[in-house]
């Protein structure tokens, strides 16, 4: 195992997650703001199981791998760069929740800002702590 790399990527992943975070709360801002607009669809953020699929392909790999002789043949397993992995806005137009179209629920969403807000600092921490131990072991 490379510590470098392992390092490297802890850093990256945590990262991405802090930015996943940062949209969240911009996303549920948005949808207390718009609690009582008319026909209003609240929005939600799609990161993590995108993120946990992405790296679930880098140990998944088939029992039987087909060869390819053509680079235009396809392959069975194709592993997928957790990098490639953008946060995505997902609209809820499915469900109602005021008669007046607005699907938007003060409650739900001021629970998801707290949690959303302890998941941040529980990352920034985490952040904080890698680069603890390579200070510690720079120390020496």
């Amino acid at each position: 195992m490379d510590i470098n790399n392992t390092f490297t990527k802890t850093i990256d992943l945590l990262q991405r997650a802090m930015d996943a975070s940062t949209v969240r709360g911009s996303v549920i801002a948005n949808n207390i703001a718009n609690a009582e607009v008319p026909n209003f669809k609240r929005s939600t953020v799609n990161f993590e199981s995108e993120l946990k699929r992405a790296l679930d392909t880098e140990k998944q790999k088939p029992v039987l791998e087909l060869t390819r002789t053509n680079p235009n043949h396809l392959s069975n397993w194709e592993p997928r760069n957790y990098q490639d992995v953008q946060v995505r806005r997902v609209l809820d137009y499915t469900s109602t929740t005021d008669n007046n179209g607005n699907n938007v629920d003060p409650e739900y969403e001021f629970n998801a800002y707290l949690q959303n807000q302890l998941n941040y600092y529980l990352l920034a921490n985490s952040t904080n702590f890698e680069f603890s131990q390579v200070n510690m072991v720079l120390r020496g």
